[in-house]
């Protein structure tokens, strides 16, 4: 691959990354203030400091996976209510979702992108793309009541669950308690990209 293109696929990636943070910025900022809360009084509640919490807002930063948790929690709400706006117009059928609805997530410093596959109206079943670009390791998890599990349909990924770490590769498939602290990472220098799902017991996500 020539210097040019990697240029502009790592422009584009950027752009995209940007877009995500901004409509997470806009999303949070219409939550907090329906609720009728300062940047101030969710610091208080959430944990997080009102300076990152005005960068989230104003689409300056790429908040973490752990930080949009304390945000959620604060809230009332679930992880992927940063992503979708109640004022979207309603999908055609409450059991399916197209394409073009996935909300997605850029997570952290990794650049894992999380896009949502499982219809909105299921909270008891999140079913989503994960891209894990080469090199990368999702330390940012979240462990809680329930199950987890996946299928991996391209590339190359290690898997820790605990203490022990499993090679997978494409046509691979896993499961396991999501109260087990676990990551994963990829050592290789392609992309990944899995069937990640989750079973939530409690609604965190």
């Amino acid at each position: 691959m020539s210097d040019a293109i990697q240029t502009a696929e790592s422009l584009e990636s950027e752009t995209e990354e940007q877009l995500e943070n901004q409509r997470i910025g806009r999303r949070l900022r219409a939550l907090r203030t329906e609720r009728g809360m300062t940047i101030l009084e969710m610091a208080a509640k959430a944990g997080v400091s009102a300076g990152s919490i005005s960068q989230i807002e104003r689409g300056a930063t790429n908040p973490s996976i752990s930080t949009l948790q304390k945000l959620r929690a604060a809230l009332g709400v679930t992880l992927w209510s940063f992503l979708e706006s109640e004022a979207e117009a309603p999908r055609e059928n409450p059991y399916v979702r197209r394409p073009g609805e996935r909300p997605k997530i850029v997570v952290g410093g990794s650049h894992f992108t999380k896009e949502l596959l499982s219809p909105r109206d299921n909270n008891q079943l999140r079913f989503m793309i994960l891209t894990v670009p080469p090199g990368a390791q999702s330390m940012d998890v979240l462990t809680g009541p329930g199950d987890k599990a996946g299928y991996v349909t391209s590339g190359n990924v290690d898997l820790t669950v605990g203490e022990e770490v499993f090679q997978l590769a494409e046509g691979d498939s896993f499961q396991f308690p999501s109260t087990i602290p676990h990551y994963l990472t990829n050592r290789s220098g392609s992309e990944a990209r899995l069937i990640w799902i989750i079973n939530i017991r409690e609604s965190h996500l």
